[in-house]
């Protein structure tokens, strides 16, 4: 075994090492929160603080489901808000990043560098402006109010991520296209739309996240109860006089859980879009 080879191996342990380092970092904040949510409140504030609870207590769990709060109405809630905001944005940014990726036409690129700016400005800055017209338009409590406004931020998200991958598919699939009788619209949803499938998962799945993480927007739009997603049950923890903070725990559990599991089961298809999209600018 030469010299190089063993520095090679060497330099691959350690950025494996660096590599797990770095993925606990990001995961012990998760471990905390499922752990905490475990735990009485005297032991989650006892110095010095213990990793694991001294015995498992379920009744902030069993909390989630009682009194007014009804959890499996808000999780029903969070995935009409949350599917719709992704039937959105795959439909109207895999067309306009079609559109992008294969037309030339006065004023893309500043259209394109609309959709990176959109990208910079903070949520609060358009609240009132979406205020006002979803009240006119009679959106206010209804789930078209968050779903809309969620899918202004994942729409320019998806259509920057479609661009570069219908950008790495090559045009000549499109010219056999045309000879064959097919108009653009045609060529779009029968030819390109299909090979970009592992793209449209990964623009599926962040803006399914982008709905199922949204509270400024839920909590701006709508005032009843009986619509509120997942993300606002959290107020129902916090009293006047103190934060409930292993139920505040539990109920972070529960919501981040169908995140993780959507992870978990998509992982595959969200490599292979993120990877393979990112071949071309």
């Amino acid at each position: 075994m030469g010299s190089s080879q063993r520095n090679q191996q060497s330099r691959q342990m350690y950025l494996n090492i660096l590599a797990l380092l770095v993925g606990l970092i990001f995961l012990f904040p998760l471990f905390w929160l499922l752990s905490s949510s475990f735990k009485m409140e005297a032991e989650i504030f006892q110095s010095p603080p213990s990793l694991l609870p001294s015995r498992l207590y379920l009744d902030p769990y069993l909390d989630q489901f009682k009194g007014q709060y009804n959890m499996f109405r808000s999780f029903l809630n969070s995935c009409i808000i949350s599917g719709g905001t992704m039937a959105l944005s795959v439909i109207l940014s895999s067309m306009a990043a079609y559109g992008l990726a294969r037309f030339t036409f006065r004023g893309r690129k500043i259209l394109i560098l609309s959709f990176l700016i959109t990208q910079m400005l903070p949520a609060t800055l358009i609240l009132t402006p979406l205020f006002i017209i979803f009240n006119k338009l009679n959106f206010y409590n209804t789930f078209w109010g968050p779903m809309i406004a969620d899918a202004t931020i994942a729409i320019p998200f998806s259509v920057l991520m479609l661009r570069t991958y219908f950008l790495s598919i090559p045009k000549e699939l499109d010219d056999s296209a045309r000879v064959d009788g097919c108009n653009a619209l045609m060529a779009f949803w029968k030819i390109m739309l299909p090979i970009a499938y592992p793209g449209a998962v990964v623009v599926a799945v962040f803006s399914f996240l982008f709905g199922w993480g949204d509270l400024i927007y839920a909590n701006t739009f709508m005032n009843q109860q009986t619509l509120m997603p997942m993300t606002a049950g959290i107020y129902n923890f916090i009293g006047q006089y103190g934060v409930s903070w292993n139920r505040v725990m539990a109920f972070g559990a529960l919501t981040v859980f169908p995140v993780v599991l959507i992870f978990i089961l998509m992982q595959k298809y969200i490599v292979t879009g993120l990877t393979t999209g990112a071949v071309k600018g």
